[in-house]
């Protein structure tokens, strides 16, 4: 059953990131615990299917404030396909060297922030323009992505970096190459990509350890609470306070 086939490949993942990963996660989240104890931000960048992770993480149920994405129209997530916006576009622009630098000229950036990126493969020049003028900027580089597969990928950026390459921290999400993971039968393509779980897994154990490094430390995290629960009257006025306090720091960026 090829449905098990997949869910049994997710769980190889999970497990290998939790046998491999936890000290990289650890020194991670310590980094972006200092940027978010400090008033300033974690800010997160990715291209294509690389933003859910971001969005998965801030704004949502049960994350909180410090993290900034930075998520471009034009390299998110598309639906229409062909025509405005569609993959010939997208696939074109995360592989113009130059088109980092300009994004990154949009915002204010302090040596106390942390840059967080996602990249399956590392290799394409959007998020390596990124990773390189965040460390022009003094700030951290921390990318996650298929770090160990990466290794047989040859970068397309000028400088002959991967983001791997440049990043102060990785943590390896055990991704591979390909990252669909599911032979089909008279078909050379596999099916069942399965770098989303691999992301999402990584976010959440670093986030739930940023939480823990900061509550140890005595500091309020403004928490995105469930304002769908029966019974919570004060739901409401802690999701404002918590939009509040991003208003309060985004106007820095």
């Amino acid at each position: 059953m090829l449905a098990k086939q997949w869910l049994n490949n997710v769980r190889d993942i999970m497990e290998r990131i939790e046998n491999t990963q936890l000290e990289n996660i650890q020194k991670a989240a310590g980094v972006m615990a200092n940027s978010i104890e400090s008033g300033r931000w974690v800010h997160t960048f990715g291209c294509g299917h690389a933003t859910l992770p971001i969005e998965e993480m801030y704004p949502r149920i049960g994350g909180f404030v410090g993290f900034h994405p930075m998520i471009e129209l034009p390299l998110s997530f598309f639906t229409r396909i062909t025509g405005e916006m569609g993959v010939h576009q997208f696939v074109f622009l995360e592989r113009v060297e130059g088109y980092g630098v300009e994004i990154m000229k949009g915002y204010n950036f302090d040596r106390r922030d942390t840059m967080w990126l996602f990249s399956h493969s590392g290799i394409n020049n959007v998020n390596i323009d990124i990773a390189l003028e965040s460390k022009k900027k003094g700030m951290t580089v921390i990318a996650y992505g298929a770090a160990s597969a990466a290794k047989e990928k040859q970068t397309r950026h000028s400088s002959g970096k991967t983001i791997f390459d440049v990043a102060d921290i990785i943590v390896d999400t055990c991704a591979p190459a390909e990252d669909a993971s599911v032979v089909l039968k008279d078909h050379q393509d596999k099916i069942g990509p399965v770098s989303t779980m691999a992301f999402v897994t990584t976010v959440w154990m670093t986030i739930t350890t940023i939480a823990e490094i900061l509550s140890e430390r005595g500091v309020k995290l403004f928490i995105h609470p469930s304002h769908n629960v029966p019974g919570d009257d004060t739901a409401r006025n802690r999701l404002e306070e918590a939009l509040a306090e991003y208003k309060k720091r985004v106007a820095g960026v």
